[in-house]
């Protein structure tokens, strides 16, 4: 399984960006501001919707952009991080920025930053060049997925958000947000602005006290939306101001719910706003709405006649990974008379909490397959082996292989009804990358 070869642009992208990769993550949000007011501060010519949360703002950012689309706006969006491309992280209305565009705004960033001042990081880079590119094009709305946190994000710049969104909020980045929930609550929270419309997804209950005490201090109408009702259609259904609104969820999974009534609620603050979003316009946008790597099917093999239906799910947290148990338990359900054994195809980055993953997803009589992320900190397999027998002791299968190429070849022998391929959005964007072994199939529910 070889990539498929880059464009003379797309290998001058990743050449640039890979440089400014030893700066990595400095959370800070001097570099950035100093770096946008050298470009003339192009996000200040922009109305912003900004999006932080620990899972869901990827999908609440695809609701979002799919929504005002079919509204008639010309809608950037921002999301992080990609899976094949990093034009996938700047779009304009569902299309990605082209690789010469994307060449150009870089080398825009570039060349104007000090030499004499801190290097900015990449992210920052890569942001500073989205912000500028969504000023070029003029969108009239730019949806600003969080990287990382939210306070001292570098997407944090923006004064007057349209609306701001806190999707969710778990245990996760704690060794840069801090170690209890009411620290990365604090973090999130980092993204209100004084007066500024926001909405609020579930949260733990220390995590909601600081949301609520931050919304308070700064004047913020917090709105915290019901999740949806899912209908006997497969329809969701969602009541707010006394008015309801069926629409289609094509997303898997029951936290989509919840994700959709935090779009649909936001989408109800920009039409108090004056925005000219009709019903028509939600319902086919989230008809539209797409949000590759997340709870999706696909098929892999060798050729026509050999090909396998994959569940494929970055699951890269121990709350991602709760929520793809929980439709694995509901397709087996849906499929088979009893729950049998699922097989895992994993890699994990080193950083992640692998003991709490495995025991959100494994069963005993599981099979697990272990591969490396390739590209990046990737935990050892053979390591992860060791989490994974002392989380669930009773596995049927657990062995380690030396690429994700080795893995699948592995997992096409085994005749467990249900694989899924988990663990790191790294690792679906490797697998991603090799289109002539992909073929994606229906989404099944």
């Amino acid at each position: 399984m070889a990539p498929l070869p880059l464009s003379v642009e797309e290998a001058q992208i990743n050449a640039l960006l890979e440089g400014l990769g030893h700066f990595g993550v400095d959370l800070s949000l001097d570099r950035i501001r100093r770096l946008l007011q050298t470009l003339g501060n192009p996000q200040d010519r922009l109305r912003v919707i900004h999006v932080a949360g620990s899972n869901g703002k990827g999908s609440v950012c695809a609701y979002l952009a799919s929504v005002l689309t079919q509204a008639g706006y010309r809608v950037g969006r921002y999301t992080s991080p990609h899976l094949v491309s990093w034009r996938e992280r700047i779009e304009v209305n569902g299309k990605a920025i082209a690789a010469p565009d994307l060449l150009q705004a870089l080398q825009r960033v570039m060349a104007v930053l000090d030499p004499e001042q801190p290097s900015p990081t990449q992210f920052e880079v890569f942001t500073a060049a989205a912000w500028q590119h969504f000023a070029d094009t003029q969108v009239e709305v730019a949806v600003m997925e969080v990287g990382l946190g939210g306070r001292l994000d570098a997407t944090n710049v923006a004064p007057q958000p349209l609306v701001t969104i806190i999707t969710s909020l778990s245990r996760e980045h704690w060794q840069r947000l801090g170690p209890t929930l009411a620290d990365i609550a604090r973090e999130k929270a980092g993204i209100l602005k004084a007066g500024c419309p926001a909405v609020i997804g579930p949260l733990p209950p220390e995590a909601e006290a600081v949301v609520k005490t931050r919304l308070k201090d700064l004047g913020c109408p917090g709105l915290w939306p019901s999740p949806a009702l899912r209908q006997e259609d497969g329809r969701a259904s969602l009541t707010l101001d006394d008015t309801q609104i069926t629409y289609p969820l094509p997303l898997l999974g029951d936290h989509q719910l919840v994700n959709s009534a935090l779009a649909i609620a936001a989408l109800q603050l920009l039409r108090q706003q004056g925005w000219q979003i009709t019903d028509q316009a939600i319902q086919r946008g989230m008809a539209l709405a797409r949000w590759p790597g997340r709870l999706q099917w696909g098929e892999w093999g060798n050729g026509p006649g050999q090909l396998q239906p994959l569940l494929i799910d970055g699951a890269h947290n121990p709350a991602a990974a709760l929520e793809l148990r929980r439709y694995v338990d509901q397709w087996w359900g849906h499929y088979a008379d009893s729950p049998g054994p699922t097989l895992w195809l994993m890699g994990m980055l080193a950083t992640k909490d692998h003991g709490d993953i495995f025991t959100a997803l494994l069963r005993p009589g599981d099979r697990l397959y272990l591969v490396p992320v390739p590209g990046h900190q990737s935990a050892d397999p053979v390591a992860l082996a060791a989490i994974a027998h002392q989380s669930c002791p009773d596995l049927s299968h657990c062995q380690s292989y030396s690429d994700l190429a080795t893995g699948l070849r592995a997992i096409a022998e085994d005749s467990s009804p249900l694989k899924v391929l988990c663990g790191s959005l790294y690792l679906i964007g490797e697998f991603f990358a090799h289109p002539g072994a992909t073929r994606f199939s229906p989404q099944q529910s």
